[in-house]
């Protein structure tokens, strides 16, 4: 088999196949540019010297290896070659989720034509065998809804903020010293890593494909160190969720920050028979990645006829197995309104008055002592009602004189 991309995750991969003799796998090639240089920053001890080092990945695409593992990442080249491997009739491994995100329903049918197979269990959570579960685990069941904690930049940033009762900006600094974010984490902050594998979980899962675009994602920028004092009154605290959620044709899908039971799963992070599934672990990093690659790597090497979803892992049912429903972000959930404003008489009543006006009823409002009258932070709980509903009264809100902020509106999720 031959590897493609060098970085930290490929040093693990290769480490981990070379350790293990008897699992019948032998690496044959490691391919990345500049690979001689990618070799002075270290190589592991165990790697045979039969391996050909190479940056020419036409040699590799050429040679008589059963299968590539494809982790160098992004769209270009790495679809082309992953496209090319499986028309040569040569299996893909892959970490990949921005591709399998865009492009794997027709990588399986690809797959499928050409007698391969391409395996992707590492594009999301590496160390946690969710697509696997998803693959063989559940193919027994039927199920209706996926939701997970996909990101674990924004995971750490919102525990920081949380445990430390830090601001946002603080706990993004600090994350990003520590290697957990990146210089730039839009991505991550603003919902596009896990909405990308949101929509790979519904491609498993629920055998929709979803463009990941189409997939409203809201940003935890806007979250507050007093939102963890609040959602702590009402026994919660906030994570970042990925959702999706099948009803006939129409798929209901968002990511962003929502307020979450403390005991749940979710607030506990450090399908129809087999009921709620909660899947944690290390869900990122170079080690719990590599593990996940060489799982796929095993289940190749082994000839499983893989089940995806209860259809063959190589695509051959894919055509007719994979709907492609409508995209909406309509969900139905009570809500979290947080407001920071410029104290004066009767705001509660102005509020009072735009929500009953939409047909939005309170559950509770809450009010912690001790702010500046200049800027009072005070939180509105509201009644279960649809986001369609909810949204033209928050566009009202907006241009209230005493509002200061945007009002943070969250979905509760019990």
């Amino acid at each position: 088999m031959a590897l493609i991309g060098f970085g930290t995750v490929g040093r693990a991969v290769a480490k981990i196949i070379c350790e293990n003799n008897s699992s019948g796998l032998r690496l044959t090639h490691i391919c990345n540019r500049n690979i001689e240089k990618k070799k002075e920053a270290g190589v592991p001890s165990n790697i045979p010297s039969d391996v050909v080092w190479t940056d020419n990945v036409e040699s590799v695409l050429n040679s008589d290896v059963d299968v590539v593992i494809e982790l160098i990442g992004g769209l270009n080249p790495a679809g082309q070659i992953v496209r090319r491997a499986l028309e040569s009739g040569k299996s893909v491994v892959t970490a990949n989720k921005q591709l399998i995100a865009r492009e794997g329903l027709d990588l399986l049918q690809l797959a499928s034509r050409n007698g391969c197979q391409i395996e992707f269990g590492a594009s999301v959570a590496g160390g946690v065998p969710v697509l696997p579960a998803l693959r063989t685990g559940l193919c027994g069941d039927r199920l209706h809804g996926i939701a997970g904690i996909l990101n674990g930049t924004c995971n750490y940033i919102l525990s920081r903020i949380e445990n430390a009762r830090i601001p946002f900006s603080e706990a993004l600094e600090e994350a990003q010293a520590r290697g957990y974010a990146e210089a730039d984490a839009s991505e991550d902050l603003d919902g596009g890593d896990a909405r990308a594998k949101l929509s790979i979980l519904a491609l498993a899962g629920l055998h929709a494909r979803v463009e990941p675009e189409s997939i409203r994602a809201r940003t935890i920028r806007a979250v507050d160190a007093v939102d963890f004092d609040y959602a702590a009154e009402l026994g919660c605290t906030i994570r970042q969720i990925s959702r999706a959620d099948l009803k006939e044709n129409i798929l209901f899908a968002d990511v962003g920050p929502c307020v979450v039971s403390s005991d749940s799963p979710f607030g506990r992070v450090p399908g129809q028979y087999g009921g709620d599934m909660a899947f944690l672990g290390a869900g990122a990093g170079g080690d719990p990645t590599a593990v996940a690659v060489v799982s796929d790597l095993m289940f190749v090497a082994q000839g499983l006829s893989a089940k995806f979803g209860g259809r063959n892992a190589a695509g051959r049912d894919a055509a007719s197995s994979v709907s492609t429903p409508s995209i909406s972000s309509d969900f139905e959930s009570p809500w979290y309104l947080r407001f920071f404003v410029k104290d004066q008489p009767g705001i509660v009543a102005r509020l009072a008055q735009i929500l009953a006006a939409h047909h939005l009823n309170i559950d509770a409002l809450l009010q912690k002592p001790g702010f500046e009258k200049s800027s009072l932070p005070f939180v509105i709980t509201l009644e279960p009602c649809r986001d369609s509903q909810l949204h033209p009264a928050l566009e009202e809100m907006a241009g209230l004189d005493f509002a200061i902020r945007p009002c943070l509106c969250l979905p509760v999720l019990r």
